[in-house]
């Protein structure tokens, strides 16, 4: 008799539903953004995100959206601080297919995203 654990299935949705969420917020940020050939995505430790379309020379082709999923508003921490780079726990260009070469995307991603050094 196989036991199945409480909370798994659950855990997984929410984190499948998180990410077509996110696909969403994507696809919809570049179709409204005729210039963009990527999206920036920062993802926050609270759960919220920031996202903006990217042109090819790494200016802003839309608006920055800041988000939350499955709720009405973004958290009280990102109403205060506008997403503090503080508190960044992932970030990434999602680009358009085809996506640009190599030497294009790191200096669009160091324009954007800035660089980091390992301490």
């Amino acid at each position: 008799m196989k036991i199945k654990k409480k909370g798994t299935p659950r855990k997984v949705s929410a984190k499948l539903s998180a990410q077509k969420s996110e696909e969403a917020m994507i696809a919809g940020i570049l179709e409204g953004s005729p210039d963009g050939i990527g999206v920036a995505v920062i993802r926050l430790d609270c759960g919220c995100r920031k996202m903006a379309a990217v042109d090819k020379n790494g200016d802003p082709a839309s608006k920055v959206i800041i988000y939350r999923d499955l709720a009405d508003s973004i958290c009280d921490k990102c109403k205060a601080d506008n997403g503090a780079f503080l508190r960044v726990s992932e970030e990434f260009i999602h680009w358009v297919d085809p996506a640009p070469d190599e030497p294009t995307r790191e200096k669009i991603e160091a324009k954007v995203l800035g660089t980091r050094t390992a301490h």
